[in-house]
């Protein structure tokens, strides 16, 4: 199953894939809390609104599900086309691993981590699928990172690998833009990366959250980036040098995670310039495609 915000004419709200099938998950879990507490549940407009709730999971959305089918209802509330998906959410926190996969970090010219490397960017960042990649001439090489992104779903502090997928809500995709040229300059004074991370519109999120029960552990999830039809970047998340359960130990030791934080996992190997004009989508199944054009920013 999938939940993305989304946008039509009945306004902003919850659309969730089952079955194929995209339904309003916002009118469903109304009425869902009217049959099982004879009361209205709360407005669950975006998924913002659902992260807050602590509602985003396979635990509280099969309910819903399975009892307007058990009604004969769910058809009420079927949606006659796929959704226009905006951003998931806007994350509290965005952390991203860095040189996860051996041959991106050769590519780079570093040796693979002993630890986790750790960086953030700036929720700010965020766009949704179909919305611009904004880029500057003054910002020199901009490049493409396609990842699979880890979606928090409760609190969680100094997790035990072994208990780490239970503070999972789902997965979705981030197109980790980078303004290369910049990130190695601030490099080069000892300086952190993250402006060259930030900017933006760098960091494309989406098309929606693949909830936990959608997937197999341990994780093998094949990662695409395709620019103007053209595959650029291509690996599997069995790569990964450091796995899911693996990262979310180690920041939790450092960090409290909050429902809504998203871990992007780092890119594999093929990393490479975008320019205005182009169309970059990233690819992960089941999640789906995020795709997203890239336009010139006007000079200051």
């Amino acid at each position: 199953m999938k939940l993305a915000t989304a946008q039509g004419g009945r306004g902003t709200y919850v659309a969730l894939e089952t079955g194929g099938e995209w339904i309003d998950y916002t009118k469903a879990h109304q009425i869902y809390h009217l049959l099982a507490h004879d009361a209205p549940g709360p407005v669950l407009s975006t998924l913002d609104v659902m992260f807050r709730e602590g509602l985003v999971s396979s635990e509280h959305v099969e309910p819903v599900v399975s009892r307007l089918g058990e009604y004969g209802l769910t058809e009420r509330f079927a949606l006659s086309e796929a959704p226009v998906c905006l951003q998931p959410h806007r994350p509290g926190k965005i952390l991203c691993i860095g040189r996860n996969y051996s041959a991106h970090a050769a590519e780079t010219g570093h040796e693979a981590p002993k630890q986790p490397v750790v960086f953030s960017k700036s929720p700010a960042a965020c766009i949704g699928p179909g919305c611009p990649i904004r880029i500057r001439e003054t910002y020199g090489r901009v490049d493409h990172e396609g990842e699979l992104a880890v979606v928090i779903g409760k609190r969680a502090k100094d997790v035990r690998r072994e208990n780490a997928l239970d503070c999972v809500a789902g997965y979705t995709i981030v197109n980790d833009v980078t303004a290369r040229d910049i990130q190695q300059q601030d490099i080069g004074k000892g300086l952190p990366w993250f402006l060259s991370k930030s900017m933006d519109s760098f960091c494309p999120v989406g098309p929606a959250v693949l909830l936990t029960n959608a997937l197999v552990e341990p994780l093998e999830a094949d990662v695409e980036v395709r620019v103007n039809g053209e595959l650029r970047q291509q690996s599997n998340t069995r790569r990964l040098i450091f796995d899911v359960p693996a990262l979310i130990a180690y920041i939790t030791e450092y960090i409290t995670l909050e429902p809504g934080d998203i871990i992007a996992t780092g890119t594999p190997e093929g990393i490479a310039p975008l320019v205005p004009g182009d169309q970059v989508e990233v690819t992960i199944p089941p999640i789906g495609t995020l795709s997203n054009p890239v336009e010139a920013e006007p000079p200051l």
